[in-house]
């Protein structure tokens, strides 16, 4: 080894390490072994959460947090009061996470390690892969996987989701209509993501898809004030930020 790798290799060797950790959907029951180890050793937790409003990732962590851990809250400049797309919503959120990342940072930097909470899985839609994408050429990254928030939505619906060769396709609620009714139609089974403030667009599309009648609405997962009903049943069009729409497969079964 020459002397350059084996100086980098003690430089990175003295930085923190950067610990995602996946919380599950909601319920804290519902944390793996391994989550609950890291959590409970993690002497720096950091979590995102809505300004004004209490972490939803650390309510779950709760439990098992060691006392006198440092919390580091992560806070949304903005969720869903802006459109996705557009200009004013996307520099907020880039801001935001540099900030994040300059946080995080300094504490690594000073070698100490960092657990960061995250409802569901860390790579599935989740904040922590904005950290990761940043960090990760500089420090050491470690991921912890968790139950999605789809599983848990499964699981409450009391809803097989994918038969035989059914084919399940992700789709986020903020696509346009025709897009959504087409992948509606296309795939076996389908999870739709993001229903706040696109619901009266999905049920047009879930119409116009002709899978309106087997859809499943699902509020809040595996968490208190869960609710479960046809999509159909569902008669107005707000849908909080915990809610998605399930379409079972139909496919070959035993």
């Amino acid at each position: 080894m020459n002397a350059l790798a084996s100086t980098s290799q003690e430089a990175v060797a003295t930085l923190g390490a950067l610990i995602g950790v996946g919380l599950g959907p909601g319920d804290p029951e519902l944390v793996t072994v391994k989550a609950a180890r890291l959590i409970g050793a993690a002497s720096v937790v950091a979590f995102f959460a809505k300004r004004g409003r209490a972490s939803h990732a650390r309510a779950i962590a709760a439990p098992y947090l060691a006392p006198g851990c440092e919390e580091i809250a992560l806070l949304y400049p903005v969720t869903t009061e802006i459109p996705f797309d557009q200009p004013e919503y996307v520099s907020s959120l880039q801001h935001f996470y540099e900030d994040c990342v300059t946080r995080i940072r300094a504490v690594l930097e000073a070698g100490r390690d960092v657990t960061l909470l995250c409802e569901g899985d860390p790579l599935l839609y989740g904040s922590f892969m904005h950290m990761f994408a940043r960090l990760d050429a500089r420090f050491r990254v470690e991921i912890c996987a968790g139950v999605s928030g789809m599983s848990g939505c499964f699981a409450a619906a009391r809803q097989p989701m994918a038969w035989g060769d059914d084919i399940l396709t992700v789709l986020p609620a903020t696509l346009d209509e025709d897009r959504l009714a087409s992948r509606l139609a296309e795939t076996d089974a389908a999870v739709v993501m993001k229903l706040g403030g696109n619901f009266a667009k999905l049920r047009r599309a879930m119409t116009r898809a002709g899978v309106i009648d087997r859809a499943i609405y699902v509020e809040r997962g595996a968490m208190p004030g869960e609710k479960i009903m046809r999509f159909a049943d569902k008669r107005d069009d707000d849908a909080p930020y915990f809610s998605m729409a399930l379409v079972p497969g139909r496919g070959r079964r035993p």
